[in-house]
């Protein structure tokens, strides 16, 4: 049993901890997402086309990185139970293995890259200069990726041990610099030849690898992390076993949920250009609001491995409970703020008057999937936090891609097209009929995966607590 002295057991003192450790967390991910922001805007200001090539191109990178993103996030329930145990020596040498994990997955990751057309089939007929645009944008994120899966260790570490603000200080510091090559490399400064879209992929590099070595700078320097003994050393087969067989099924879950919007953008290619538009910005919103409850989650799920690792089941059930609070009244707020300031938030994202048209349209249904998507967000991470994946993996397989995503096309697209016109006339007048279909069964999809997760959750949660007191 670990004698480590704990904190105060009540609910109040883990939502502070919560608060504490999930504030940097979600302004990093603001940050993170606001290169998502930068490029989709600034994009969006150089045309239509661009615009197009930029919801097609990210639809695409998303999917790949965030899938392996998963898989390397599998350090954040390892290194943090490591730490609550105070084998701080194998937390340092989990995240050694990671990075080897980060680099090998980033090959695999460049070679589905190469390949554009096999996502695009999907799309029907992409127009010849917006092919060429995707073609370009997503051979510079091959250069960016190793820099980016890598990073993410750097980002699990430093989450797993209660070390958020040094990441969230690195996001920051790097967003002027992706605006300024945004700017460069879009639009054609100081002699640059303008790139649009590819453009901005380009941006992406550069800054990814600066990133990096800011990351790998704080690492070396910064004295709190020299108790991990942190080093690359050699592949040890063992710990990445460990690695794959927790990140394989995390990755999956983030892949599903990518997933979903990836085939998403790529069927409502279909309902045309400025409807694609419409939809990018409807799933860049999407995003950015899904960065709290991601926060917390991350948060909670850094905070429960903790005590796990510790042996406390008691504060394993509180920073549980404290987590899922704090994510439903963060999307409640959400949902407010969407809600009220609407017109403000298309008028940032697109000069272009029919866009912005759908756009507001499209968004009318963003609370309520903001709310379910926040739900099935916080249960996913607690299950993480207990090295539970497997199973939220085959819940949200059903949820998302057979409820959501396949339900979608069969009801916006397939056989039996326009069966929800009623619930769209009545929810969202006169939008279009693909894209308001595949998002409210999204919507639909995560209220399921959501609730599934929970009842999960519940049972993981009481099995655990049975197990460490009959074990006391």
């Amino acid at each position: 049993m670990n004698t480590r002295a704990v904190p105060p057991r009540t609910l109040g003192h883990y939502f502070k901890e919560t608060v504490r450790q999930a504030w940097p967390v979600l302004v990093s991910a603001w940050a993170s997402m606001a290169f998502a922001v930068a490029d989709t805007t600034m994009a969006g200001h150089s045309s239509a086309a661009d615009l197009q090539a930029m919801a097609l191109s990210v639809s695409i990178y998303l999917t790949v990185f965030v899938g392996l993103m998963g898989v390397v996030h599998a350090l954040i329930p390892i290194i943090g139970q490591h730490y609550g145990a105070r084998r701080l020596e194998s937390a340092g040498k989990a995240w050694g293995q990671g990075v080897w994990l980060a680099l090998g997955l980033s090959a695999a990751g460049a070679v589905t890259l190469l390949f554009p057309n096999v996502w695009l089939m999907f799309s029907g007929d992409i127009d010849p200069v917006v092919m060429s645009k995707i073609s370009n944008y997503l051979l510079a994120l091959i250069v960016a990726m190793p820099a980016a899966l890598v990073f993410r260790t750097i980002y699990c570490l430093g989450t797993a041990v209660s070390r958020p603000k040094v990441v969230m200080a690195i996001n920051l510091v790097s967003i002027p610099f992706k605006v300024l090559f945004n700017w460069i490399f879009i639009f054609g400064q100081f002699g640059v030849p303008a790139m649009g879209a590819a453009g901005a992929g380009l941006a992406t590099a550069v800054v990814s690898w600066l990133m990096l070595g800011m990351g790998l700078w704080v690492l070396k320097h910064d004295s709190f992390f020299k108790q991990f003994q942190l080093r690359l050393g050699r592949i040890d087969w063992p710990t990445q076993k460990e690695l794959l067989r927790l990140g394989l099924p995390m990755g999956g879950s983030y892949l599903i949920e990518v997933c979903a919007f990836t085939f998403m953008a790529l069927m409502v290619a279909r309902e045309g250009m400025f409807v694609t538009g419409s939809h990018q910005i409807m799933a860049n919103l999407a995003a950015l609001c899904y960065m709290m409850p991601m926060a917390i989650g991350i948060a909670s799920a850094s905070l429960t491995a903790q005590a796990i690792g510790a042996e406390d089941p008691a504060r394993a059930k509180l920073t549980g409970q404290a987590g899922f609070l704090l994510a439903l009244a963060g999307a409640a707020l959400t949902a407010t703020l969407l809600l009220v300031f609407k017109p403000q938030i298309i008028a940032l994202y697109t000069s272009d008057a029919q866009v912005g048209a759908l756009a507001a349209l499209l968004l009318q249904i963003l609370p309520f999937f903001h709310l379910c998507d926040a739900m099935q967000c916080i249960n996913t991470y607690l299950l993480r936090a207990y090295k539970v994946a497997v199973i939220p993996l085959i819940m949200q397989i059903f949820a998302l891609i057979g409820v959501g995503l396949v339900g979608g096309w069969v009801l916006g697209f397939g056989p039996a097209a326009g069966t929800l016109q009623p619930v769209i006339n009545t929810l969202m007048p006169g939008a279009p009929t693909g894209a308001a279909t595949l998002w409210l069964m999204a919507g639909l999809g995560l209220g399921m995966s959501a609730l599934l997760l929970r009842f999960w959750y519940w049972r993981t949660q009481a099995q655990y607590q049975r197990e460490k007191s009959a074990y006391l």
